[in-house]
């Protein structure tokens, strides 16, 4: 356990140095397409129901699944098979859900990856064979087809006397390139007369910096709507497509606000640059209550009479460790200062969690604490 503290105090200090080395004068410049998203360039969700079959009896049972089996049914009706008054008894059939992402700007007749999940009591998609299945939009048109043989990664076995043991999830899956897009997206992005660009990271100084990087080299093309949109609109003489190709290569000095994210679970801390610590003292020390129990047997004399009976006996000792000296940051000290106060101390991660809220109680930690 001590051991695990201690590799976990030497990677944080790790991570906390790499940050306070990093944050000098010369901050790191980000290209605008790393930190926006532009309007209308995105993904859009597909998905549909199907049916896997092949499956070596670890499908749906039907007596289970009513779904399963009217999909079955419906599906050999198509086909010319009429088995609707028939009793069906197969576990090589699963009724799955299939789901899929389709890029912005996928033309007609590209692959996509397709994920298909177990909707039933299927114990395993292993090997089977997805149907054709439609793949629809939010508008409830149909923009791909999927189709192939699952994958899923994983393993699974059962031995006689119902012991199981499994690797992964067995019921869900994928299907590279499964899916073909058979209706494209309309969205014309050539000739649109402006553009909004979202920040990943809200910020009113990021937003104004992004607009006043473009208007530098394209004057009055960009204006700063608030700190999460953007407007921008094409230069003269250049359509959407080259403005956004330049504009996009272009650099600004992002900022962020002042947080420290506490993980205290993993027991992982991750402060900003930002992060400043008003006039405040620290003292930590750990102490070590300990109880022994040493049961002693009193034996009564001779010819007493006496019974012999057991005398519980407790030693209590209390081990305060020493050599931890009060600590004083001084009002507005940095990240690297308040790391090397908490090292001189020889915290670990969990103590340092407990620290930093305890500053932030004492009205001393100018920073945002977001607990995950």
């Amino acid at each position: 356990m001590r051991r695990s503290l201690y590799r976990l105090g030497v990677v944080f200090s790790a991570v906390l140095l790499a940050a306070s080395l990093a944050a000098g004068p010369g901050i790191a410049k980000s290209r605008i397409k790393d930190i926006v998203e532009f309007e209308g360039v995105r993904d859009n969700m597909l998905v549909g129901y199907g049916l896997v079959v092949g499956l070596n009896g670890s499908g749906d049972s039907l007596r289970n699944s009513p779904f399963t089996q009217q999909s079955l049914v419906a599906m050999l009706e198509r086909l010319g098979v009429n088995t609707r008054d028939a009793t069906l008894n197969t576990k090589n059939v699963a009724a799955v859900m299939v789901t899929a992402k389709l890029p912005a700007f996928t033309a007609s007749g590209s692959p996509i990856d397709a994920t298909v999940s177990a909707m039933g009591d299927a114990k395993s998609l292993q090997g089977g064979t997805l149907l054709v299945t439609p793949l629809l939009g939010a508008d409830g048109q149909a923009y791909a087809v999927a189709q192939g043989t699952v994958q899923t990664g994983s393993v699974s076995a059962t031995g006689a006397s119902g012991s199981s043991i499994s690797k992964g999830v067995p019921t869900a899956g994928r299907i590279a390139s499964g899916a073909i897009v058979e209706r494209e997206i309309g969205f014309q992005l050539a000739s649109m007369s402006q553009m909004r660009m979202t920040l990943r990271n809200p910020d009113f100084t990021t937003s104004r910096r992004i607009a006043d990087a473009i208007n530098a080299k394209f004057p009055g093309c960009a204006r700063a709507d608030n700190p999460t949109i953007v407007t921008i609109q094409p230069a003269p003489g250049l359509d959407m497509v080259n403005f956004l190709a330049q504009v996009e290569s272009l650099s600004v000095d992002t900022d962020e606000p002042a947080k420290v994210v506490i993980d205290e679970v993993a027991g992982v801390v991750v402060m900003g640059d930002n992060v400043r610590i008003s006039t405040v003292a620290i003292a930590q020390g750990n102490l070590t209550i300990r109880v022994d129990e040493a049961p002693a047997v009193s034996q009564p004399a001779p010819f007493s009479q006496g019974k012999t009976t057991t005398v519980p006996q407790s030693k209590v000792s209390v081990d305060e460790e020493k050599g931890k000296q009060l600590i004083t940051l001084k009002n507005g000290a940095s990240l690297s200062t308040l790391v090397a106060g908490l090292n001189s101390l020889g915290v670990t991660p969990r103590d340092m969690i407990s620290i930093l809220q305890a500053i932030k109680a004492a009205g001393a930690l100018q920073a945002e604490i977001e607990v995950m």
